[in-house]
């Protein structure tokens, strides 16, 4: 899941009812299941999930061995292993009935045919749109939505009182509070960081790709280059000058500072929250202010369970799916495990009784699904390459364009 981003923390083990198969990283030399030995004689089915969704996911298993007479055997993988791992044991017959991951890798496995389309029926209203709309690929629903994230600001309370809604005004805020940093984003010296800085370019009308009517995306049109993008690349040129965008300062380098009190701002999600309470910082999570004019909308990245194409039970793994994970009770469990706030409404509302769930959820109200289409994997290196390009002093108007023509290049 981890382009230019961070996966939500860490992982533990816990066997489920004695059939709960637990491996390391790698799995078994099979990967920890085949769909060739889940069939409906054995009456098994093989889920691939990380330490934290297993433990979460304990009683839903012994409740589907309960009440269908089929043992749901949870493999724990290493989860920045497991998009790698499916790709490569699933076209040899290989890999689980179910596993987790990403709705950003659904248009690379549809494409390979890696993944079969589940029924939601009644239960797509249930669910966050935004998260339907994720998991959702040429009309059809490819994946039983758990987990919405997208950033915000994290605001230290101690050192400001609000977060304006521009951002010159942040900054001079920022300024004001005499920190050593007005505000902090992370930025990778190589690679830059187009997923934190992607909130600011939506706020000049920029994005990657054109939108159809339904939300989903047009990847023969790539907009990314437009007037609108060569505005924010002026920007973000004018930022790296002012020494405020600075590719020294990494995703961890700005995590500390920011727990070190060194400044009043930080964009970043809800995997930083913990650490940053654990150092005493009280932090409010508040939106992001517009560079441009227009709304900021970060991605909204969805986590979710994708079916095997090539499983022998894919109806018991949809009625898994669809019948025992999309309930309030399952998906509260999977965010308590995980933090992400859940992707069912129910769950979703219930923990925006925490004040930090509350603020991401404002922010993501109107975040935009991030592209799942196979042409996404040729955007992020040279999008992310030339930003920090023009952050270190390169001619905005000439990057861009350069950029633009790469990308295209590649889609073909």
């Amino acid at each position: 899941m981890k382009v230019n981003r961070k996966s939500v923390v860490g992982f533990g083990a816990l066997l489920v009812a004695g059939a709960l198969a637990l491996t390391g990283c790698g799995g078994s030399s099979n990967g920890g299941g085949s769909s060739a030995g889940s069939d409906k004689t054995t009456g098994s089915l093989t889920v691939w999930v990380d330490s934290n969704r297993a433990a979460a996911m304990k009683q839903v298993a012994a409740d589907f061995k309960k009440d269908k007479g089929i043992t749901i055997n949870l493999v724990v993988k290493d989860f920045g292993k497991i998009r790698d791992d499916f790709t490569a044991q699933v076209p040899t017959g290989k890999g689980p009935d179910i596993t987790i991951g990403a709705h950003d890798w659904i248009g690379s496995f549809v494409k390979d045919g890696l993944v079969a389309p589940i029924e939601l029926g009644d239960s797509a209203s249930k669910f966050e749109k935004v998260a339907v709309s994720a998991v959702t690929y040429d009309g059809k629903v490819y994946g039983l939505p758990y987990a919405i994230e997208n950033i915000a600001i994290l605001r230290n309370t101690a050192l400001a009182d609000s977060t304006p809604a521009s951002y010159d005004e942040m900054i001079a805020k920022g300024k004001a509070a005499g920190t050593k940093y007005p505000f902090l984003i992370g930025l990778d010296a190589a690679t830059g960081d187009a997923y934190h800085t992607y909130p600011f370019q939506t706020s000049f009308g920029s994005q990657v790709f054109a939108q159809n009517a339904d939300g989903s995306y047009d990847a023969k049109k790539l907009t990314i280059g437009d007037e609108a993008g060569q505005k924010f690349a002026t920007w973000l040129g004018a930022q790296g000058a002012a020494g405020i965008f600075n590719p020294g300062l990494t995703g961890d380098l700005a995590k500390a500072a920011f727990n070190a009190g060194e400044a009043p701002y930080f964009i970043s999600g809800p995997w930083n929250l913990p650490d940053a309470e654990k150092a005493g910082i009280k932090v409010s999570v508040d939106p992001i202010p517009s560079a441009g004019g227009q709304e900021a909308r970060p991605f909204a990245g969805v986590q979710a369970f994708f079916v095997n194409a090539k499983s022998k039970n894919t109806l018991a793994a949809n009625e898994f799916l669809v019948n025992y994970l999309a309930t309030p009770a399952v998906q509260t469990a999977l965010y308590k495990a995980g933090g992400r706030p859940p992707a069912l409404t129910e769950s979703f509302q219930a923990a925006q009784s925490d004040p930090a769930v509350a603020g991401f959820a404002k922010v993501g109200a109107d975040a935009v699904p991030m592209p799942s289409v196979p042409e996404m994997g040729s955007v992020w290196d040279d999008w992310g390459k030339s930003e920090v390009a023009i952050i270190k002093g390169g001619d905005p108007a000439s990057t861009w364009t350069g950029m633009t023509q790469a990308i295209q290049t590649k889609i073909g």
